[in-house]
């Protein structure tokens, strides 16, 4: 199920930024993707935090992206690519 706030240009925004970072080949990249993403991450959480209405499927979505691109900053770290 799709709300209507999770189809607004703010949420593919960090949508965008997420998927680039999750798929970024070029390792050296790799951690300014995941900034990237969290700081898109983070802007958009602050947004549905003073928002009206349900946005619990997007912020439900926003604390799963977080959990992912920590554990892909700490695996990339954990490879000595840092």
């Amino acid at each position: 199920m799709t709300t209507a706030i999770s189809q607004s240009p703010d949420s593919r925004y960090w949508r965008q930024l997420y998927k680039a970072a999750i798929s970024e080949i070029d390792k050296s990249k790799l951690p300014e993707r995941i900034a990237e993403a969290e700081k898109a991450v983070v802007l958009r959480a602050r947004e549905l935090f003073r928002a009206a209405g349900d946005n619990g499927e997007e912020t439900e979505a926003l604390d799963d992206v977080m959990y992912a691109l920590h554990a892909l900053r700490s695996n990339y770290q954990n490879l000595g690519l840092s």
